[in-house]
C-alpha cells in the first residue's frame, strides 16, 4: 500500500501516520531522514542535496524525487508498502512524484486528507506547550495554570515556541492554503483522495482511515 498523507498544521496526520504504519506494517518514508541519510553516506545524491542544504537553500525538487526513488523502488523489490510524510507539499511536487511512481509502475493508492476546521486547529496549536525536559507537548485548552506540569516526565520546565503563537500559526495557515488546496484539488480530480474528519479522539480517527482503506 503506497500512501499521501495531507492536513494542516495540527490536523493530527503525523500522529494517525505512527498509528497506521504499526497496524498496517507500513514504513513511514520522511523526507527529512531519506535526506540525512543520503548526506551522511555521502552518496552523490547526497552530495548534491548537501550543496544546497549547507546554503541554507531548499532542496531541487529533481533531487528529492530521485532520492525518492531510489528508496521506493527498493521497497518495491522487497514488498514494503509506505506513507509518505513531508512529501509532496506542492503541487508541482506530486506531478513529479506521479510520473516517477509511473516509471517505475508502482502508483499510490490514496491520499488520505485529515479534515479538521481552523477554529478547531487555532485552538489545538495555541494550546500546545512543550516540555524543555522531555519533548512532551501537552496541550492546556483552557491555558496553561501556574503549577501546570508535564505530564509525561513531571517537570515545570514548560513554555510555548513561538511557532505556536496566535500571529505564527494564522501564517502557516496561508501557506498551508496556498500550497496544499491544490493538491487536495489534484487527488481529488485523480480519484485518489479521502477526505477523513479529524476531529474526536485519537482512535475514533484511525477507525475512520482504515474502514475507508479496508474499502480500496
Amino acid at each position: 500500500m503506497r500512501l499521501v498523507f495531507l492536513g494542516a498544521p495540527g490536523s493530527g496526520k503525523g500522529t494517525q501516520a505512527d498509528i497506521l504504519k504499526e497496524r498496517l506494517s507500513l514504513t513511514k518514508l520522511s523526507t527529512g531522514d531519506l535526506l540525512r541519510a543520503e548526506t551522511e553516506k555521502q552518496s552523490p545524491l547526497g552530495k548534491k542535496a548537501a550543496e544546497y542544504m549547507n546554503q541554507g537553500k531548499l532542496v531541487p525538487d529533481d533531487i528529492m524525487i530521485d532520492i525518492l526513488k531510489k528508496k521506493v523502488t527498493e521497497f518495491e523489490k522487497e514488498g514494503i508498502g509506505y506513507i509518505l510524510d513531508g512529501f509532496p507539499r506542492t503541487l508541482p511536487q506530486a506531478r513529479a512524484l506521479d510520473a516517477m511512481l509511473e516509471k517505475i509502475e508502482a502508483p499510490l493508492d490514496a491520499a488520505i486528507l485529515i479534515d479538521v476546521p481552523e477554529e478547531e486547529l487555532l485552538r489545538r496549536l495555541t494550546s500546545r506547550w512543550t516540555c524543555r525536559n522531555c519533548g512532551a507537548t501537552p496541550s492546556f485548552p483552557g491555558g496553561k495554570p501556574d503549577d501546570a506540569i508535564c505530564p509525561n516526565c513531571g517537570s515545570k520546565d514548560l513554555y510555548q515556541r513561538e511557532d505556536d503563537t496566535r500571529e505564527t500559526i494564522l501564517k502557516r495557515f496561508d501557506v498551508y492554503r496556498k500550497n496544499t488546496y491544490p493538491l487536495i484539488d489534484y487527488y481529488e480530480k485523480n480519484g485518489l483522495l479521502h477526505r477523513i474528519s479529524g476531529e474526536g479522539e485519537i482512535e475514533e480517527i484511525t477507525q475512520r482511515i482504515e474502514t475507508v482503506l479496508k474499502k480500496m
